[in-house]
């Protein structure tokens, strides 16, 4: 790739053709409008203009993806697909990640000549990496601070969401902590509100978690929500980092990419980035963004994990789509900008052998809330249970068979359903 161009792939739906259909998108994003203006001279199209660098026919339907979709003088009744990639000059914004979505996620998604517009991928030069610095701890981080190595980091998420008094939440996590739990994370719901101010929750769960380390010698990671406006970022942050806390969780599309940027500058723990609200960017299959471009923006701003969602969880999205996303974030990005997978949502031992024969790699934060807590046997038991499924998904045991010499195996697909295995 030219490192001196932003290429974007899209998945485009027309009553045009392809070709029309591609010149719009690179003419609106760059020097055109609907109408031809002075000044827009060849040499500053050629300086400035998007290009479009390759089209790609797919398949015709006979209706459209979206409403408000115009059609041509005597239209044939068709709607052409194509994947479709056109190239930005970097000049034209900088390495910014705000003015870069302008220009690759701007006005096109509302032109009328398209009746579906989907971003697909997105090809970033090196220079994003002198304004970017990207996650500071990653998997590697994320395995040194919980000393978790060679499996899944497992763990949970509060619940009820929100309701717990301080003292109730205290105790829930001196009890997890003790359990052997590796992580537990606030839900998105609960950050600072006003029946739980932020800083009287960091105050009784670090009190409990360094209780739980003193007995046991291992200390939890706990994900504080800090998400807020960014006046309140800093002084969040410095409120877990100054109690002992080893983690901090934004909701993304709150904030913001720069708002996760900007929490990055300062930073001294990981960033657990959640993706709730990522639905109505990319239900519709042919409106939004793919996680494979949204995830790259995510790691650049700084997200040291980020949620995937689940296998057979209780969301619409499909498992193939969740392996996708697993592997996007695994996969290299200006040779390192690592960040860990966080898989979670209907989660239990029995979504373990599924994960893994998919994916082929442990390196993932593998989460369950009722998977975990409703154990029959309680939350230790429900841990337990979930480093089991691992074992018997790595070694590649049916889950059924392992639970025959595990009996806490066995009550978790008793509760949850039978398992993959």
């Amino acid at each position: 790739m030219s490192q001196d161009r932003v290429t974007a792939v899209y998945l485009v739906e027309t009553a045009y053709t392809l070709e029309r259909a591609a010149t719009c998108i690179a003419g609106e994003q760059s020097t055109g409008t609907f109408t031809s203006v002075p000044g827009e001279t060849l040499t500053l199209k050629d300086l400035y203009g998007a290009k479009i660098e390759n089209i790609e026919p797919l398949e015709e339907v006979n209706a459209p993806s979206l409403p408000g979709a115009k059609t041509p003088p005597n239209h044939d009744g068709r709607y052409r697909r194509g994947r479709v990639t056109v190239s930005f000059p970097l000049h034209n914004f900088g390495p910014s990640i705000p003015n870069l979505m302008s220009a690759v996620a701007g006005n096109l998604f509302e032109l009328q000549e398209l009746s579906g517009l989907r971003l697909l991928d997105l090809e970033l030069p090196d220079a994003f990496t002198a304004r970017y610095p990207g996650p500071k701890f990653g998997t590697c981080g994320t395995r040194k601070l919980t000393g978790v190595y060679d499996r899944p980091i497992l763990g949970t998420i509060v619940k009820p969401s929100i309701g717990l008094t301080t003292d109730e939440l205290s105790t829930l996590v001196g009890k997890l902590a003790r359990a052997g739990m590796d992580f537990i994370k606030d839900d998105e719901l609960n950050a600072n509100p006003p029946c739980a101010p932020l800083a009287d929750k960091v105050k009784a769960v670090m009190e409990a978690v360094e209780r739980a380390a003193d007995a046991t010698g291992k200390k939890l990671m706990y994900a504080f929500n800090i998400t807020g406006d960014y006046d309140e970022l800093q002084r969040n942050h410095d409120l877990v980092v100054k109690a002992g806390g080893t983690c901090v969780m934004v909701s993304i599309l709150s904030i913001g990419l720069s708002g996760l940027a900007f929490l990055n500058q300062f930073s001294e723990v990981p960033i657990h980035g959640h993706r709730n609200q990522w639905g109505m960017l990319t239900r519709s299959p042919l409106l939004g963004i793919e996680f494979t471009a949204y995830q790259k923006l995510c790691r650049l701003a700084g997200a040291d994990q980020l949620h995937v969602n689940g296998l057979n969880s209780k969301f619409y999205e499909s498992n193939e789509s969740v392996v996708r996303s697993i592997k996007a974030c695994t996969s290299p990005l200006f040779g390192g900008y690592s960040s860990l997978p966080v898989v979670s949502s209907a989660q239990w031992a029995g979504t373990a052998p599924a994960t893994y024969a998919a994916t082929e790699t442990v390196d993932v934060m593998h989460l369950a809330g009722g998977g975990m807590l409703a154990h029959p046997d309680g939350p230790a038991a429900g841990f337990e249970s979930m480093k089991l499924g691992w074992e018997a998904a790595v070694q590649g045991i049916p889950l059924d068979t392992y639970a025959a010499q595990h009996p806490i195996l066995q009550r978790a697909i008793e509760k949850y359903g039978k398992g993959e295995g």
